[in-house]
């Protein structure tokens, strides 16, 4: 004998919101007396079907031990056409039976069956106009410099503040964690220092993040969230030339306050740091670190992760990873084409976002590139006939191997150069 399921779920227990008990009770009046087995999903939204106690009631039907099913209303079992569709699919293969305890439909008819669709189309309706008001009410907050909730940034306490006559907060510094901060800031400024080299410090010290051991991955985050920085017109001048929407005016940027970032719409949240893909807003609480070192800092930062990320992906030149757009700072990358090899901003091929423009021919860049090492060398004994000749006759990766030995000796030498290419 086939039992009748009965679904309840409930995505926010809030006051205004009918809970799991209430559906329950409600559908076990429909149940007319025969047994039934209820199946509950707490704090899961209706927008799929990744809940728990669904895909068990799922299972149930297509082994057959279950002929009818039963929801306080349509909207409680799904909220989406597709997975209507295909759940309804499976009830008629498997002859179950659908009821809605409130709008009262009847699977077993026509009129019935159509009603139901109405009504799941409408409910996927009522689900997106919900999220799209939801999306601009943070969008318009945010933009305004309301504190949005999340984890307290490492270095800041939660203050209740006032924007506008609507409560809110703000991050005030702690004096002990802002000084950490500081140290974090001070060690990373230094050239031969790295994020590891931060918390092997940190260990020795016996510095815990809230009680915690710090890892890298806090590290950078700390060094690119510019809640920390006392922005001035230069941290405005630095976003605005990235391509960055700042919601403020240049003047507001005054030397005090920190910065929220938030992603902008559309844009992957892993990108959120970066500044072609984030919006910036004044934050009313004040920073830690000036902003000079902060920004000496990020470059530094941004500079290390797009040198290691080209290295890994050097393929086409020994160059990759090692040379940058004079306009926005990012790595230039190799292209192909019909003339051969080239240079590229990373940042104009993949966002759009540089407003430089053209190429570099990639052979007469290593070349010029290669023969300025080699003059600075020269010196130093390093660059013999030998060694250029293995030069001329290498592969790319052999190339890289030998420059990075080269280039070595370029900084053991505390000296450097720098090569301006006009594109």
């Amino acid at each position: 004998m086939r039992i009748t399921a009965i679904y309840a779920r409930q995505s926010v227990d809030r006051a205004d919101s009918i809970s799991i008990e209430q559906q329950i009770e409600f559908c076990s009046y429909e149940a007319r007396g025969e047994p039934f087995r209820v199946y509950t999903d707490r704090g899961y939204s209706g927008k799929n079907t990744n809940r728990p106690q669904f895909i068990q009631m799922m299972e149930d039907i297509r082994s057959g031990s279950v002929g009818a099913v039963i929801v306080y209303k349509l909207d409680r079992i799904s909220r989406s056409i597709l997975d209507f569709s295909n759940m309804m699919s499976l009830f008629c293969e498997n002859d179950v039976k659908f009821i809605s305890a409130t709008e009262k439909f009847d699977t077993s008819s026509p009129i019935g069956n159509a009603m139901l669709n109405i009504c799941a189309v409408f409910s996927q309706l009522e689900r997106e106009t919900i999220q799209k008001r939801v999306a601009d009410a943070y969008f318009s907050r945010s933009s305004r410099g309301f504190c949005m909730g999340g984890p307290v940034p490492y270095g800041f306490v939660k203050m209740p503040h006032m924007i506008g006559g609507v409560h809110t907060s703000l991050y005030e510094p702690d004096e002990a964690e802002a000084e950490n901060v500081k140290l974090i800031y001070a060690m990373y400024a230094r050239f031969d220092t790295s994020y590891g080299d931060i918390v092997r410090k940190f260990e020795e010290l016996g510095i815990k993040k809230r009680g915690k051991k710090w890892e890298r991955s806090r590290i950078r985050e700390i060094l690119l969230n510019p809640i920390y920085v006392k922005a001035d017109r230069t941290v405005y001048d630095y976003y605005y030339g990235k391509g960055a929407v700042i919601e403020n005016k240049r003047e507001d940027f005054t030397g005090a306050n920190g910065c929220y970032c938030y992603k902008n719409r559309g844009e992957a949240r892993k990108n959120q740091y970066f500044p072609s893909s984030c919006r910036i807003v004044l934050a009313p609480g004040e920073g830690i670190v000036e902003a000079p070192l902060w920004l000496e800092c990020r470059e530094k930062c941004l500079g290390q992760r797009e040198k290691g990320s080209a290295v890994r992906k050097a393929k086409n030149s020994w160059l990759c990873g090692r040379i940058r757009c004079g306009e926005c700072g990012r790595a230039l990358v190799v292209k192909r084409g019909s003339g051969g090899r080239y240079f590229m901003c990373s940042g104009r091929l993949t966002e759009g976002s540089c407003r430089g423009g053209g190429t570099v021919p990639a052979e007469e860049a290593e070349m010029l590139v290669y023969g300025e090492i080699e003059r600075r060398l020269a010196a130093f004994g390093v660059v013999s006939g030998k060694t250029k000749a293995i030069w001329e006759q290498a592969e790319h990766d052999e190339k890289r191997e030998l420059a990075d030995a080269l280039i070595e000796t370029v900084y053991a030498s505390e000296d450097s150069f720098v090569i301006k290419w006009k594109i």
